[in-house]
């Protein structure tokens, strides 16, 4: 069974907490180093440029794979089995994963086609 001194030291905490929260966060200065002479807008990609970056990376993965595979086939004494197996594995994975990014997609632009005007 809980004491009872148990539960009023646990609403005190609580009610410390919520006094804490409800005093709200100190104002902050702005560091006086920092010029905005000095900051650049960050250049970012498109989501075109990102997603081709993307499957760029799972072709790469997949040909990686495929190289390996074939140089352990020809017998090269430098490729083992379980490099090839791990290498398989990753190609695999990074295009199930592309496959389900294109569906979520897929049904993203279908749910916006939808939508009424």
């Amino acid at each position: 069974m809980i004491e009872r001194t148990d539960i009023n030291s646990v609403l005190m905490q609580m009610r410390a907490l919520k006094a804490d929260a409800q005093q709200g966060i100190a104002h902050v200065e702005k560091p006086s180093s920092l010029k905005l002479d000095s900051v650049r807008p960050v250049e970012s990609e498109g989501f075109g440029d990102l997603l081709k970056n993307a499957i760029d990376k799972v072709n790469d993965t997949q040909m990686e794979a495929s190289r390996m595979a074939t140089a352990f086939e020809q017998g090269d004494p430098r490729v083992e089995l379980t490099q090839v197996m791990i290498q398989l594995q990753k190609a695999s994975v990074s295009f199930e994963a592309m496959t389900q990014v294109r569906n979520k997609l897929v049904a993203a632009y279908e749910d916006v086609m939808k939508m009424p005007i």
